[in-house]
């Protein structure tokens, strides 16, 4: 993916106009943007849990040590 240059996105987004129409794109490019920005707040959540679990973890065997 990292290897799509310029003129790679110009032909992709020209070949999207062809396939799907000037009416349709825009529709087309909200809901993906939509999509993409909801993954990152699940991610972000995801991440953040499994972040907490990791403290009360650690809170835990602290507070087993010090018995």
């Amino acid at each position: 993916m990292a290897n799509i240059g310029f003129p790679g996105l110009i032909l992709i987004l020209v070949i999207a106009l062809v396939i799907f129409g000037p009416k349709k794109l825009p529709e087309i490019g909200k809901a993906a943007g939509h999509t993409l920005k909801e993954f990152k707040n699940s991610a972000q959540d995801l991440t953040g849990d499994v972040s907490n679990e990791v403290n009360e973890a650690k809170k835990a065997v602290k507070g087993d040590e010090s018995k």
